[in-house]
C-alpha cells in the first residue's frame, strides 16, 4: 500500500502533486508511467474522500454523453482539448481493465454496483504501478519558486520539485477538507480567480413557504426547472429546508440571489388540455381525483391549496376554468431565499482563470513548471458524473506532461 503517513519525505521529487483527490491522484499515475518520480500530499486522513462519498456511496464516476457543452467556465473552449484526448471511453476501459462492475442509471450515469471504494482503489494500484508516493496528513506551510522549481515546506519536512501539480479541489463541503489553499497558491503567483460560489447544491425558502409545506418533505415529483439559460428534467425533492434533488441541483448552477426559478410540474403534457381531455372521459371525476393520476395525495392537497382551487367534479368548470387551472397549477414560481452554501454543495463554480492556463497541458502560461487540475479551476460539470470526468481528463492531460 502506497497511501501512508509517514514522518519523512523524500528531499526531492521529479513531481509534486498537492491533493490526493480524483484528479491528483490521476494526475500521479500518468505521471509515474512515464518514469517520473511522483510523490502526492494530502491534508487529510485519507486520499479520495469526495469519491468516497459520491454517488450514495457508489461514485458516479463518469457519464457515456460528456461533451464540452456540459461543463460552465468563463472559456467553454476549455475543457474540450482535455476532454477529448482522455475520454469517457479511456475510463471506462480502466475501469473495466481492473475488474469494477458497474451499472448505467439515467442519463449516462455511471456508477459502481458495489461501493466507491473501488474507484479509490483503482487509483492507488495505478500509482502502485507507476511507483507513485501518497502521504497523507501531512499539511503544507509554504510553497516558493526555487531553483528552476519549487520547495515545499510541510509538516513532514521540505521537498523540491522540478513540477508542481494543484489538485486542491474547491470550496465544497467542508468537512471532507476543502480549503481554498489551490487558490491561495494560484493567487501567489499572480494568477487570478474567478468569484467562487456553491453550484450543485439544494435551495432554501422562507420560513413562511416552509410552514405551508411541512408535510412535504420526502416527496418527490419530475419536473422541468428552469433558470436564466438552464431548464432541466429531472427529480424535484420536498426537504425540511426547502427543496432538492437532481433537477434543483442542476438548475442551481444558473441561480443567482434574487432570481425567480419556474418549475413545469407536468413536464411533456399541457395540463389544461390534459384536464378538457379528462373531463370529457369522465366527466364526474373529482378535481383532485383525477390529479392524483399525476401527483401524490400531499402534492395534490398541496397544490390545490397553494393556488386556492376547490376540488369538485370536472363537470363543474367550464373550458375557461380549466384552462386557468392547468396553467396555475402547471408553472410553479418561485424565489428561493438562498441556497445550503458550500455545506452541501456537491462542486465550487468559478476557480483559477482558464485563460492563464494552457489547455493542452493545465502548465500556467506565465509560471514554468505550475500547473492546476480539477475543480480547482474554472471548469464546472452538470451533475451526472461529468465533473469526476473533468478530473480524469484534466489530471491526464497534466500528467502527460508535467
Amino acid at each position: 500500500m502506497n497511501e501512508v503517513s509517514k514522518s519523512q519525505l523524500p528531499e526531492r521529487v521529479d513531481v509534486l502533486i498537492i491533493g490526493a483527490g480524483a484528479a491528483g491522484l490521476m494526475c500521479a499515475a500518468t505521471a509515474g508511467q512515464r518514469g517520473r518520480s511522483v510523490l502526492v500530499l494530502d491534508h487529510a486522513n485519507k486520499v479520495g474522500k469526495k469519491i468516497l462519498m459520491s454517488g450514495g456511496g457508489r461514485c458516479n464516476f463518469t457519464n457515456l454523453y460528456t461533451s464540452a457543452e456540459n461543463f460552465y467556465s468563463r472559456n467553454p473552449h476549455f475543457c474540450k482539448s482535455a476532454l477529448a484526448r482522455y475520454s469517457q471511453w479511456d475510463f471506462i476501459a480502466l475501469v473495466e481493465k481492473h475488474g469494477i462492475p458497474y451499472n448505467e442509471k439515467t442519463l449516462g450515469q455511471l456508477f459502481c454496483n458495489n461501493k466507491s471504494k473501488d474507484i479509490v482503489d483503482l487509483l492507488l494500484a495505478e500509482c502502485r504501478t507507476a511507483k507513485a508516493q501518497v502521504r497523507t496528513r501531512c499539511t503544507i506551510s509554504r510553497v516558493k519558486a526555487a531553483g528552476g522549481g519549487y520547495r515545499v515546506e510541510t509538516s513532514m519536512g521540505a521537498v523540491s520539485c522540478e513540477s508542481l501539480v494543484v489538485a486542491t479541489g474547491g470550496l465544497s463541503i467542508p468537512t471532507m477538507g476543502a480549503t481554498g489553499f489551490g487558490y491561495e497558491i494560484a493567487s501567489q503567483f499572480g494568477l487570478d480567480i474567478v468569484p467562487t460560489r456553491a453550484a450543485l447544491v439544494p435551495f432554501t425558502q422562507h420560513k413562511r413557504q416552509l410552514e405551508r409545506q411541512s408535510s412535504l418533505p420526502g416527496a418527490s415529483l419530475e419536473v422541468t426547472a428552469t433558470c436564466g439559460k438552464g431548464s432541466f428534467h429531472e427529480q424535484m425533492l420536498f426537504t425540511h429546508r426547502g427543496l432538492s434533488g437532481p433537477a434543483v441541483l442542476q438548475v442551481s448552477s444558473h441561480w443567482r440571489e434574487g432570481e425567480e426559478v419556474t418549475f413545469d410540474l407536468s413536464p411533456g403534457r399541457d395540463l389544461a388540455d390534459w384536464l378538457l381531455q379528462r373531463r370529457q372521459q369522465n366527466p364526474d371525476s373529482h378535481l383532485h381525483s383525477v390529479l392524483a393520476e399525476l401527483w401524490s395525495k400531499k402534492l395534490v392537497q398541496f397544490f390545490l391549496l397553494r393556488e386556492k382551487i376547490d376540488s369538485r367534479p370536472l363537470k363543474q368548470f367550464d373550458n375557461s376554468e380549466l384552462r386557468d387551472m392547468g396553467g396555475r397549477l402547471q408553472n410553479w414560481k418561485l424565489v428561493p431565499s438562498g441556497t445550503e452554501g458550500y455545506r452541501t454543495a456537491e462542486v465550487t463554480l468559478g476557480g483559477v482563470d482558464t485563460e492563464q492556463i494552457s489547455s493542452r497541458t493545465m502548465e500556467c502560461k506565465t509560471q514554468a513548471g505550475l500547473y492546476f487540475v480539477g475543480e480547482v479551476l474554472d471548469v464546472t460539470g452538470w451533475l451526472g458524473g461529468f465533473n469526476f470526468q473533468w478530473a480524469w481528463a484534466s489530471g491526464h492531460a497534466a500528467g502527460e506532461v508535467a
